[in-house]
């Protein structure tokens, strides 16, 4: 009778902790940090393994790119062609490889797009001489060896590295919950820095910063990072790297040479052809792309003219594209110990000596082990030798001549076996002298290698003497160099944009639109249905245009992106978010220390500088707080503080005029009172200030009502000074219905 199987239960939340942590550390340990020992990932190693062991070395002939990633998936890595094929690829580009473990034939890239390369069964790849470096130790029992994922091969854990691979490659990779960002390194700086820690175990940062002052990546642009800041990143694991493009000037063009690591030159050509497109930049007239094969980057900006501040600009071309960069770095990798760590420089160095004194360890107990064992058959052939004659008539004799050779000669196995394996013509030719040859030259492999065994200082000089050798054969000159730069800063839009004269026209309606000089009439354009000419301001096209509403609130536009005069403009509206039911009643140009009156209908306000009025957002900027039920005023501008009186009126024909200096000056808010005005006939619009005006004691003042202007003289309106906040006198009764106050000389 059949049972039913056993169901075990587990809680959902149990079930699913477990499976995620395992997904995590396996993402993490198998597929996106790189271990200290070889630098590499698990994809990379295995692509690197299964090439040695298609005999792709750095002599063997190419073959297609696809046989290799073919043989990858097949036996080791199981996971997706396009993704296996992009990681041999990238092992191969010069431009993203500081030293390429592959040589590749075809296209494999550009440094302008590293994912160009051609389909795998285009190309086609080798291991290069570099590489051996991390293979040619592989079959000296150096390193340990796993089942592959079906377990029908076997596979190195690790790679046996005679170099840092980690430092002079590094790479980059997003694991779950934690990120590697590995810059690469100068291997003759590397090299100096380990063989200074070999001979002084107990070395300083300093000291290793000394001769490993920075990272050197595959590309000539500088690395403008202050050299504290390095410091800082290697003693933490955790920083950044800025690096900058060079350039030079050559007849009056400035020509790009060498930009950032893995910076294209179309996107950098893109960003300055867009600023300028944007009318950001007019200080540059074209652009060419002159890279070729000879030069790999060339990249030529041509200035509008030659009076244009060549170190100005490219500091605003540093600040506001590609041509200066930051890296991040994360110096996160798996350690001797298998777990995930951030490690510091100092750390990083003193672990992979550990693990290089281990495999070179290993490396000589195996051919130590080889050697013994060669030594043991030496003497059992000794034997042969001596007995040629008997041991021949024991094999001719005996049925098993191997007990029989073991008991009569005192053979091992090992001995007896080699003695049987031997072909009779090789008796023949042995030569007691020949094999006591190579026993004393073995024999004396044997001592020399059991001295360094046994002494760690000649362990090290042989690590040290390992090391110098592969820097005198891999190594080459810094790419990378290292300069102080100071920081750049991008040009501000009045200093890139230039400097025109024009006109801003508003409507009624807020329609708004800008005519180049200051002689146009806008009163003469033409206007929609409905609506009419409100006001204009004169300025500069570099200048900003600040416009406030009936509601206080300040906004401002970019002048040169108005639309022009020669149409009827666009809405204020379509750029701008004011409150409902709002209208904009004034424009305002200028610097920004320019003073200007603030104020309300409700009789309150303050002076402002016109730099309190800029506002970024579409929403603008709550300036002016206007009390319930009232709104604000037209803004008025301050020529001299201490000379000019401020004068306000209703709309029933109030009239006060008082000095300006008793007004102060704040950045935003309701303000001082004015005019002393009664508020519920403000709430119900049955009196409130209409207008107020800004004048000196020499200027007129214009009554603007329902007939002719009636117009008050400096002694005239002398009768309606008074303090402020007070109600004022009364106007003539044959112009108390105020529509509005002008000033005139």
């Amino acid at each position: 009778m059949a049972t039913a199987p056993t169901i075990e239960h587990i809680p959902l939340r149990e079930f699913t902790e477990k499976a995620y942590l395992d997904y995590s550390m396996y993402v993490i340990l198998d597929r996106a940090l790189p271990h200290i020992g070889d630098g590499l990932k698990p994809v990379q190693r295995r692509i690197i393994y299964a090439m040695s062991e298609l005999g792709l070395k750095s002599i063997a002939k190419f073959k297609k790119s696809a046989r290799t990633v073919g043989d990858v998936l097949g036996k080791f890595h199981p996971h997706g062609d396009m993704a296996c094929y992009e990681a041999l690829v990238l092992m191969a580009q010069p431009f993203s490889y500081r030293h390429p473990l592959i040589e590749g034939q075809g296209n494999f890239g550009c440094s302008d797009d590293p994912k160009s390369f051609a389909a795998m069964r285009y190309t086609e790849s080798r291991l290069s001489a570099y590489a051996d470096c991390l293979l040619s130790e592989l079959d000296s029992g150096t390193v340990e060896w796993t089942p592959n994922f079906d377990g029908t091969l076997s596979e190195p854990a690790l790679l046996p590295a005679r170099l840092p691979n980690i430092l002079l490659n590094g790479t980059t990779g997003i694991a779950v919950g934690m990120a590697t960002d590995m810059p690469p390194h100068n291997l003759i700086e590397v090299v100096n820095a380990l063989v200074h820690l070999l001979d002084h175990p107990k070395a300083t940062l300093d000291d290793i910063y000394d001769h490993m002052p920075g990272p050197d990546y595959p590309t000539e642009a500088e690395i403008i990072t202050p050299l504290a800041d390095i410091k800082t990143l290697y003693q933490t694991g955790n920083g950044s790297i800025r690096m900058r493009a060079i350039y030079m000037e050559e007849n009056d063009e400035i020509i790009i040479t060498a930009l950032p690591f893995q910076v294209s030159g179309g996107k950098v050509l893109e960003q300055i052809a867009q600023q300028m497109q944007e009318k950001k930049l007019p200080l540059v007239s074209d652009l060419r792309d002159e890279s070729d094969h000879e030069n790999p980057t060339r990249l030529v900006i041509i200035p509008r003219s030659n009076r244009v501040d060549v170190p100005a600009l490219m500091d605003h071309l540093f600040a506001t594209t590609d041509l200066e960069r930051s890296y991040r770095v994360n110096l996160n990798m798996i350690g001797l110990n298998g777990q995930p760590q951030v490690k510091g420089l100092l750390a990083i160095l003193t672990e992979w000596l550990t693990y290089r004194m281990e495999t070179v360890t290993r490396r000589l107990q195996y051919r130590l082990d080889a050697i013994n064992t060669r030594l043991h058959i030496l003497e059992g052939l000794i034997i042969a030798y001596l007995n040629l004659d008997e041991i021949i008539q024991i094999i001719r004799k005996e049925d098993e001549p191997k007990p029989v050779l073991m008991k009569r000669f005192a053979l091992s196995d090992e001995q007896a076996n080699a003695i049987l394996d031997t072909k009779l013509r090789h008796l023949a030719r042995l030569e007691e002298i020949q094999i006591q040859s190579e026993q004393d030259k073995l024999a004396k492999e044997r001592d020399d290698i059991e001295n360094t065994l046994g002494s760690s200082t000649r362990l090290k000089k042989l690590i040290r003497h390992e090391l110098l050798h592969d820097a005198k054969c891999f190594g080459n000159r810094r790419m990378s160099p290292l300069v102080v730069r100071r920081e750049a800063q991008a040009l501000k839009e009045t200093a890139i944009l230039p400097a025109d004269p024009i006109t801003v026209v508003l409507s009624e309606k807020g329609w708004v639109r800008a005519g180049k000089g200051h002689e146009m009439d806008p009163a003469s354009l033409s206007y929609k249905a409905g609506d009419k000419f409100l006001l204009a301001v004169t300025g500069r096209s570099n200048q900003a245009v600040i416009f406030l509403d009936s509601t206080g609130r300040a906004y401002s536009l970019p002048a040169h992106t108005l639309p022009s005069a020669r149409g009827q403009g666009e809405p204020l509206t379509g750029r701008l978010s004011p409150p409902p039911n709002a209208e904009f009643i004034s424009a305002l140009f200028g610097e920004a220390e320019e003073l200007y009156v603030l104020s309300s209908d409700a009789g309150y306000g303050f002076v402002a500088t016109l730099g309190d009025l800029y506002g970024k957002n579409r929403a603008g900027k709550a300036v002016l707080s206007p009390p319930k039920g009232s709104r604000a005023l037209p803004v008025k501008r301050i020529h001299t503080m201490n000379k000019e009186y401020l004068a306000i009126a209703s709309n029933i024909g109030n009239l006060l005029i008082f000095p300006l200096s008793e007004l102060p000056q704040l950045t935003k808010g309701k303000g001082n009172k004015l005019m002393s005005l009664p508020r519920l006939k403000v709430a119900t619009r049955e009196e409130y200030a209409i207008d107020i005006a800004v004048l000196n004691a020499h200027q007129k003042l214009q009554i603007m009502g329902d007939g002719k202007p009636f117009t008050l003289k400096p002694a005239d309106w002398q009768h309606y000074v008074g303090e402020r906040s007070r109600r004022g006198n009364k106007l003539p009764r044959g112009c108390r219905s105020v529509k509005a106050l002008r000033v005139c000389d």
